[in-house]
């Protein structure tokens, strides 16, 4: 007998390249028929899945796991706004910044599950604090970068997928010292690395290049990390004609974004140092807080300084990002959506609420820079594949994992708003996490289904 079978919706057959509509069959986390042969058995529970897309579950590449210092056990924050909006897999440890390690998030999922499940990058800039090279504007000594080497194999071995940097929050951190950091693991191709650049807006082409530059002298693959946030200032064509070049010349990088214009980071970062608003064509009434005492408040210089000053792990969105060129990232083909999302508090960016639906009912339904399929694939199949998954999830297949988003193509997208980040999308119906319904509707019936994922 099945556990559960999903009837009468249209399986998004990634094989075929097109949506069919037969049944699915689910036992012990795992789907084991699709047609006629799941029709063919009992099953404990059924879906109807009418008028219903069945897709794989969505990939989040790149986001950021709540600090578990900040949430009571048994409680999430960010992990539960993954989950509404169809996510099932999720990358921590982005942009260098592990907000505990990662073998504390998976004794925390071994104990008590997770909404999603989480795989973890270890990030530099974590490291740096550890072998106490604080300073973000100096560069690491050769005896910091030796011990980092040898942390990094350690996570490796542990089953960490690669390591992140966060280059703009230590830019005193050189390129040999992020090179230096993979001395025991180079050339490693079931590796990741991932970085935020060291530089936006008129800084994006150079640290591009930095980036690439990285993944060829080391020989481990490169994701270039929320490619919107720092190349969607007017120099978006440049900024992919320049990934696709490494790529003609063998380089194995891809890039993710995220589908708003504004990106959202702590206001006490390096990001926001002096100079940034000129930086950005930008003035203090761009830059809106997320928490009292100046919750959805847009800046003036005062409130700005005082916050740097004063709050400075509080969150600040900074609106200055061109549309259009948001929509030029997300149509090309080397590059896949990603939330980057990360709250405190349950305060923040809508991007942690809201990508997924947002990038298939705004840009590909409404706007039409991808066919359905097309869409469905960059928020599975790609990011399975780059995170060597592929013979396990992105796909409805028979021996794949069940992890399936079963969604409403035609009323499908994100209802966060600045102000209220983590409002739940609407089209999303069912939400199956490794063989268990997690979500039905905006409602949360299962908060352990997730598990944490080594490196395969």
């Amino acid at each position: 007998m099945l556990d559960l079978k999903i009837i009468n919706g249209q399986v998004a057959d990634l094989a075929a390249n097109r949506l069919v509509q037969e049944s699915v069959g689910i036992r012990d986390g795992i789907i084991v028929a699709r047609g006629a042969a799941a029709d063919a058995e009992e099953a404990k529970e059924t879906i109807d899945a009418s008028g219903h897309v069945v897709s794989p579950g969505f990939i989040d590449i790149h986001m950021h796991e709540e600090n578990y210092g900040l949430v009571p056990e048994g409680e999430w924050d960010i992990a539960s706004c993954m989950l509404r909006m169809g996510v099932t897999t999720a990358v921590i440890g982005n942009c260098g910044s592990n907000r505990q390690y990662p073998g504390e998030v998976e004794e925390r999922i071994g104990r008590l599950g997770n909404p999603v499940n989480y795989m973890a990058f270890i990030g530099h800039n974590f490291l740096r604090d550890l072998v106490g090279s604080r300073d973000t504007q100096a560069a690491s000594t050769p005896e910091q970068i030796e011990q980092m080497a040898l942390m990094v194999k350690e996570e490796i071995d542990k089953g960490a997928i690669g390591i992140s940097y966060g280059i703009e929050y230590a830019t005193g951190m050189t390129f040999e010292e992020m090179v230096g950091i993979c001395k025991y693991v180079t050339g490693r191709k079931d590796l990741l690395l991932a970085a935020h650049y060291r530089e936006d807006a008129s800084g994006a082409l150079p640290s591009i290049t930095e980036m690439c530059e990285i993944s060829r002298v080391t020989g481990i693959p490169f994701q270039i990390s929320h490619l919107s946030s720092c190349s969607a200032f007017g120099n978006m064509r440049e900024a992919l004609d320049l990934i696709h070049k490494y790529r003609e010349e063998g380089l194995d990088v891809l890039a993710d974004a995220y589908p708003y214009a504004a990106f959202s980071t702590a206001i006490g970062s390096d990001v926001f140092l002096p100079g940034c608003l000129e930086h950005w064509g930008a003035d203090y009434p761009d830059v809106e807080m997320t928490e009292a005492p100046y919750e959805n408040v847009r800046c003036t210089k005062e409130i700005f300084d005082d916050a740097r000053q004063n709050y400075p792990e509080m969150y600040a969105i900074a609106h200055v990002m061109k549309e259009e060129e948001i929509a030029m990232a997300l149509a090309d083909p080397l590059v896949m959506p990603a939330s980057d999302g990360i709250y405190r508090h349950h305060k923040g960016h809508p991007r942690g609420a809201g990508t997924f639906p947002r990038y298939l009912g705004k840009y590909v339904r409404e706007e039409g820079l991808a066919d359905l399929i097309t869409g469905i694939r960059k928020c599975t199949e790609m990011p399975a594949q780059r995170l060597r998954l592929g013979d396990r999830k992105g796909r409805i297949e028979e021996g794949f994992d069940a992890d399936i988003t079963i969604f409403d193509p035609e009323t499908i997208i994100d209802r966060a708003v600045f102000g209220d980040g983590q409002l739940p999308p609407e089209g999303i119906d069912y939400v199956i996490v490794n063989g268990r319904i997690a979500l039905r509707g905006t409602e949360i019936v299962d908060y352990g289904c997730g598990k944490y994922i080594r490196r395969p």
